[in-house]
């Protein structure tokens, strides 16, 4: 899986990419940097992938990268199962307008 670095060593870059796709999962949107974006799409995509799967397996590896037990659950027992028919293209990513205090480009990402 290929992004960006995000200015960061490879642990707190890691801590930092866990906590995003965990919140988002939970609220099933967020709004956060582009590059940021970037980077967690593939990895939920990912997740939502394991969740379609729907063994075992699938679920102590998704518990094995994201932070909360509640958001394992509801990713296997809500949002897997919406998606049972995709083959792929859980979410998407919209521009809004830029931060205010770096005018760093901003997006939303959700679940389609």
């Amino acid at each position: 899986m290929a992004y960006s670095k995000l200015s960061r060593p490879s642990a707190q870059r890691r801590a930092l990419l866990r906590n995003i796709v965990t919140s988002f999962l939970k609220e099933e949107k967020i709004r956060t940097t582009e590059t940021r974006a970037k980077a967690v799409k593939s990895i939920a995509e990912q997740m939502v992938t394991l969740a379609k799967r729907g063994d075992l397996h699938a679920r102590r590896q998704a518990l094995a990268y994201l932070t909360d037990e509640d958001v394992v659950k509801k990713l296997f027992d809500v949002i897997g199962p919406r998606y049972a028919n995709r083959q792929g293209g859980y979410t998407r990513i919209i521009k809004v307008e830029p931060r205010k205090g770096d005018a760093a480009p901003m997006v939303m990402v959700e679940l389609v």
